[in-house]
């Protein structure tokens, strides 16, 4: 499998380089030259049989000739063999036409840990067989900083700097990241926000010296690891619903765009998905871009759902790619745009290519707590903030079967649930302890000369 960057300017890599460079160097996001079929007989060959056998599947013609199969199906094993569901991601019934998707089984109670878990395993391999070690960095809206840290602490040949923005996500995300003892993990505490952090991360691999010089590797959704370790649960949860005789539909609470792009993947290589619901807070950029084709940050809006208070969306330039019949120098000019004008308008084209799958709805945070006793009301099941955005969307857009992807344990988000249900959930017994244990983390200015000045500092790769 060889890869092609959304911006046309940079070559094209197999796997392990994709998997080493994250983003390209010119800048844009590495995709899969051509997307692999998922056939109908494959699909119903995927019936009641183990997740990881599932995944290993699914995820093997985007590592083809850079991993021997047998050699990633026991990686992949390896990777699920922690979650603490013998179904890795088990789905629940609500009503009569809504199922949740409960991807909050794996350490760190949050869908992050279905990427990053194999993401780890990956980059640990391929640093082995290369001799090399790198310099992890990423930007985390709360979930994908402690899945990273869980996924590659104690790795020797890994630094891990993982930039969070201060006081903007919950107590129990911040110490799941900040109280780990590792020596290999920096805990940086940004003053802004999660586009702040994200950012500075790409201001770092924008930087040819520094990027070269210390060897950096990302663990964000940028990396295509991260999407297509994702494109998994879209297809099991499926087949377990009927596929590939029965389309169904998903809502997807989403920030960034990468969970809900993955859908997209799916759809792509022949998952029958009935449609993709996008479901934001009130950082609601994703929503307008589908209402009128203009994409136009504004300021993020602090929200109950921390993990979606984004306005720029990086995976977006994915769906680009595609929507532009993958004209690389078109979204090179829309997202050369953004940065001079910040923003841009899309043709009446993309448009309605995009608006062929995609629905969006936003849901505030009054409509989140009220889902949140809603759902506790008539199913017993107590869901997270995010996911209440999911279900909130998925009633308001009405249709087909839908599964609600349930992205984390309401226990991380205690201040949501207890204005909602007027009572505590308990952290699982393995993070009974979390709320006491010390913490370690560095507070440092939105400036990229002074990050990167403390990564320097603490990660000097020889």
């Amino acid at each position: 499998m060889r890869y092609v960057s959304t911006r046309g300017g940079a070559p094209e890599l197999d796997f392990g380089d994709v998997l080493l460079a994250g983003l390209a160097s010119d800048g844009g996001l590495y995709l899969p030259r051509a997307w692999p079929r998922l056939t109908p007989e494959m699909l119903a060959g995927f019936q009641g049989r183990a997740y990881a056998e599932v995944a290993a599947a699914v995820m093997q013609p985007f590592v083809a000739g850079s991993i021997p199969a047998g050699e990633f199906a026991a990686l992949v094993a390896a990777a699920y063999a922690g979650f603490d569901q013998a179904a890795v991601a088990p789905l629940r019934q609500l009503d009569a036409s809504l199922w949740l998707l409960e991807l909050f089984h794996g350490p760190t109670l949050a869908f992050k840990d279905f990427a990053l878990q194999v993401l780890g395993r990956l980059l640990d391999r391929e640093l082995g067989r290369r001799g090399l070690a790198v310099t992890v960095v990423g930007a985390t809206s709360g979930d994908t900083g402690s899945a990273a840290i869980a996924a590659c602490r104690d790795r020797p040949n890994m630094q891990v700097f993982i930039l969070h923005p201060k006081g903007r996500v919950s107590e129990v995300q911040r110490r799941q990241m900040t109280t780990v003892t590792s020596k290999n993990v920096h805990n940086l505490a940004i003053e802004g926000s999660f586009d702040d952090c994200q950012a500075l991360v790409k201001g770092m691999f924008a930087d040819a010296n520094f990027r070269e010089r210390q060897r950096l590797a990302a663990v964000n959704s940028i990396n295509w690891a991260r999407v297509m370790a994702q494109i998994v649960y879209y297809v099991t949860a499926a087949v377990a619903l009927g596929a590939p005789h029965r389309p169904v539909g998903f809502a997807v609470p989403t920030g960034n765009f990468g969970n809900v792009f993955a859908g997209y993947a799916a759809r792509r290589m022949g998952l029958p998905i009935d449609r993709l619901i996008v479901a934001t807070n009130a950082n609601d950029i994703l929503v307008r871009f589908l209402a009128t084709g203009r994409y136009q940050p504004e300021g993020v809006v602090p929200t109950l759902s921390p993990s979606m208070d984004i306005q720029v969306a990086s995976n977006f330039e994915r769906l680009l790619f595609e929507c532009h019949g993958r004209d690389a120098a078109a979204v090179a000019r829309l997202m050369g745009e953004l940065a001079a004008k910040g923003e841009f308008q899309v043709s009446a084209n993309a448009l309605a290519e995009a608006r062929g799958l995609f629905g969006g709805h936003r849901v505030d945070d009054r409509d989140v707590l009220e889902t949140i006793a809603r759902v506790a009301r008539t199913s017993g099941v107590t869901v997270d903030p995010h996911t209440a955005c999911g279900i909130a969307a998925a009633r308001a857009a009405a249709g087909a079967p839908t599964v609600v992807l349930g992205t984390a344990h309401p226990a991380k988000f205690p201040e949501a649930v207890r204005r909602a249900l007027g009572r505590d959930i308990p952290l699982p017994p393995a993070m009974a302890d979390l709320m006491g244990l010390p913490e370690r983390v560095h507070g440092l200015p939105n400036d990229l000369a002074t990050v990167q000045a403390f990564i320097r500092e603490r990660a000097e790769i020889r």
